[in-house]
């Protein structure tokens, strides 16, 4: 579904990603991994239009989407839900949701209904501002929004900074629900453990560059993984 191959992405004279190759395949939720500072957030703004590469290219379900421009993306099935949730804080949850929208036409209900369905606590906060939410009911709520554009692929980064580790986990559950409802998922994530216990495969990043990959299932006994980006103290080290 997706392919970034050689992608090179430069601020001015410095080089933030260095010709790193990754692919999504359709119906998968795959994982970035990496410290704070390694390149991800960057590599999401890359892949969605904020910051096309300077060299390499991006496909998109076999489209050469390298140089398309940022505001096409939602259009083409794609959604990005950024780091900070960034919901509007005044509007209320319904005027999120109903932005998410923006770029469709026709009656929204049902679709709305859909999204209190997945995120009973929106329903209940529905004209309450943005502001006023949680940090946990705004990332739901940015979620949702994403969702309002029916995409095919969602791009979500860090949906589980900054929150308990209790909202976490029904985060990661509803990460899971979308997927399996037909959205293919790539999602940047601090938190290794979580990511790749839902993920299908993962990706390591360290200083703009992709170091290795694999099934989400062989990175979580990875020695290395286990050591550097799981916290644990690994035999014979």
């Amino acid at each position: 579904m997706l392919t970034v191959t050689d992608a090179v992405l430069r601020y001015g004279s410095i080089e933030a990603l260095h010709g790193i190759s990754f692919d999504v395949q359709q119906g998968e939720i795959v994982t970035l991994l990496g410290a704070n500072g390694a390149g991800k957030s960057t590599t999401l703004r890359m892949v969605s239009g904020l910051h096309p590469p300077a060299s390499g290219s991006i496909t998109y379900e076999g489209r050469d989407i390298t140089k398309v421009k940022a505001h096409e993306f939602v259009s083409m099935g794609i959604s990005h839900v950024p780091e900070g949730r960034r919901v509007f804080p005044r509007m209320t949850v319904e005027e999120n949701l109903e932005m998410g929208a923006f770029r469709r036409s026709g009656p929204l209900r049902d679709d709305m209904e859909e999204i209190y369905a997945q995120f009973p606590i929106l329903k209940e906060r529905r004209k309450q501002l943005g502001a006023n939410l949680s940090g946990g009911e705004q990332q739901m709520l940015a979620i949702g929004r994403a969702l309002m554009s029916k995409p095919r692929l969602l791009l979500l980064d860090e949906p589980s900074m900054g929150l308990a580790p209790m909202v976490v986990e029904t985060i990661f559950s509803i990460i899971g629900q979308i997927r399996d409802a037909g959205t293919t998922v790539f999602v940047v994530e601090q938190n290794a453990t979580q990511a790749l216990r839902l993920a299908d495969r993962g990706y390591v990043m360290e200083n703009g560059r992709i170091v290795f990959g694999d099934t989400a299932k062989n990175l979580l006994t990875d020695r290395r993984v286990r050591a550097v980006y799981l916290g644990e103290a690994v035999e014979g080290d």
